[in-house]
């Protein structure tokens, strides 16, 4: 470890270490303190009202009201970060932990655990009001606990459609302009979105999980029975279709919206491909740029040199002859165009070699044809 002061590094002590040790761990069990066994919590009651507004609850009065173990409130804290979407079914609730929802649904109770932060406050907001008026629509058939879970799903899908068309729009409107011009702000965007669609394929895709996984286990979906189980009612553990239904309709969603992501990764990573590739083409043309140039200097630094040597001070006796000059001249320049030429076409026969292109490639041979299609001559078969 280092410690930064103005004008000098220096690394710290051990002594110093273990003090900045102790005083982080000292932080984090100040934050430790009883009223973070306490949970702000909204409840509806059976009929759809709501009971209380953002309540204080103790974590152990809940796991004895509803019958449920402390880990399971540790799963649904929403100070605790959880990436990995949840629906745990208890004895007598269902546990549902998905993006901005934490919820506890019972047969005749909703009890919803409040997010802290003004990133979900309004998502959270508008699940509340759909969730209040479907509870208190008692049409349709289904039971109290199946209508807080389709309020629940119904939320969770909105607000991945919400998050796949504002990202969607992003990402569209980015390709259309790398259509026209490449720089490098637009292709550091480009790599932002990139990162950002990877992380909501990511979310979207375990919400799927999530929802497969309880539809692959019948004791799941018969035990999410709550009122016929509240009211002793016996129910066929196989005799789930109507839950099943509920649940599979949202999974198609969420399915789709998967696929809808990995083909917009495909076109981002498609026009990444595209975008390297011009790139490439681009530097590859400023290399050979450099070659012509470098060869064009070999040329006439060749020529340069024979008018060098001719050029000392030296007695020769060529340097009285009338057309030495014009001789001398004509010789330099067609000696520095014999090897630029040369450079510029062996430069040339470079750049056009194949994938297929080797320099000990064996002769074409004849195509084969059947024996009675060939023409025979004093030789042989032909």
């Amino acid at each position: 470890m280092w410690k930064s002061q103005p004008g000098q590094s220096r690394p710290l002590s051990p002594a110093e270490e273990e003090a900045g040790k102790a005083a982080i761990l000292e932080k984090v069990m100040k934050g430790r303190q009883p009223t973070d066994l306490m949970l702000r919590c909204t409840v509806l009651d059976a009929e759809g009202n709501v009971k209380t507004i953002s309540g204080q609850f103790k974590k152990s009065d809940l796991s004895v009201e509803h019958q449920l173990n402390p880990r399971d409130l540790r799963k649904i804290d929403s100070r605790v970060p959880n990436l990995v979407p949840t629906i745990l079914i208890r004895k007598e609730a269902i546990l549902v932990n998905i993006l901005h929802i934490r919820a506890l649904i019972k047969a005749d109770t909703v009890v919803l655990f409040d997010t802290y932060g003004s990133a979900d406050s309004r998502l959270h907001s508008v699940y509340l009001y759909h969730l209040e008026h479907n509870l208190k629509l008692k049409g349709g058939g289904l039971p109290y606990e199946f209508r807080a879970l389709e309020s629940t799903l119904l939320s969770v899908l909105s607000a991945l459609e919400a998050e796949m068309v504002f990202i969607r729009t992003l990402v569209g409107g980015l390709l259309a302009e790398l259509e026209d011009d490449i720089d490098h702000d637009r292709f550091k965007r480009l790599l932002h979105y990139s990162r950002r669609l990877a992380s909501f394929h990511n979310r979207a895709k375990l919400v799927g999980e999530a929802l497969d996984e309880v539809l692959t286990q019948d004791e799941d979906l018969s035990a999410m029975y709550l009122t016929d189980k509240r009211n002793g009612v016996a129910h066929d553990p196989l005799d789930h279709e109507e839950l099943e239904l509920l649940l599979e309709s949202f999974s198609k969603q969420v399915e789709e919206i998967v696929n809808e992501v990995e083909n917009l990764e495909a076109n981002v990573q498609s026009t990444q491909e595209i975008v390297e590739l011009i790139l490439d083409s681009n530097r590859n043309a400023l290399l050979a740029l450099d070659l012509q140039v470098s060869i064009a200097t070999f040329g006439v630094g060749t020529g340069a040199l024979i008018t060098g040597l001719l050029g000392m001070n030296l007695t020769n006796h060529f340097e009285s002859h009338p057309y030495a000059f014009l001789a001398m001249t004509g010789v330099a320049g067609f000696v520095s165009f014999m090897v630029a030429f040369l450079g510029f076409r062996k430069l040339v026969k470079m750049r056009k070699v194949g994938l297929s292109h080797s320099t000990n490639s064996p002769k074409p041979r004849r195509p084969w044809i059947p024996l009675p299609l060939r023409r025979r001559s004093q030789e042989g078969w032909f």
